[in-house]
């Protein structure tokens, strides 16, 4: 799925372990943050940047806490991302998708009284794209 959005290097996070496959990497956006902060940190180039987006609330407090702290000052970045949206952004993304330049990956739809049964695919499962929240025309 991943390459069919154009990727030009996918890695099978359930067949290969790319911290420890000696490769290195200019950046790393971690949005499940399955491997220690050090193993991230090895596996960036010399001046690579790690950035996580997502994962298990301790590995998230972990990158926001520990990651400025295992930054060098002219070399290796590591830290966590957070969005602000505002109109202007909100807008540009309307735009973007309008014109077919960004198309959303949606894994499954739940209505809003099987909010707990997304909760559990979403805890269980390796969803290949957004679960979706509807709700209903009242």
């Amino acid at each position: 799925m991943v390459s069919s959005l154009g990727a030009a290097h996918v890695i099978d996070y359930t067949k290969e372990d790319f911290t420890q496959n000696g490769q290195r990497y200019d950046l790393i956006l971690a949005v499940n943050g399955y491997h220690p902060l050090s193993a991230y940190k090895r596996a960036l180039t010399p001046q690579g940047t790690y950035v996580m987006a997502g994962g298990k609330p301790a590995q998230m407090f972990q990158a926001l806490l520990l990651g400025p702290l295992m930054s060098e000052k002219k070399g290796r970045k590591m830290g966590s991302v957070s969005a602000k949206t505002n109109q202007k952004d909100l807008l540009t993304i309307k735009e973007l998708l309008e014109a077919g330049k960004i198309v959303p990956v949606i894994d499954d739809c739940y209505p809003l009284s099987k909010t707990a049964d997304a909760f559990r695919y979403f805890e269980k499962a390796h969803a290949k794209g957004k679960v979706i929240i509807t709700m209903g025309q009242g």
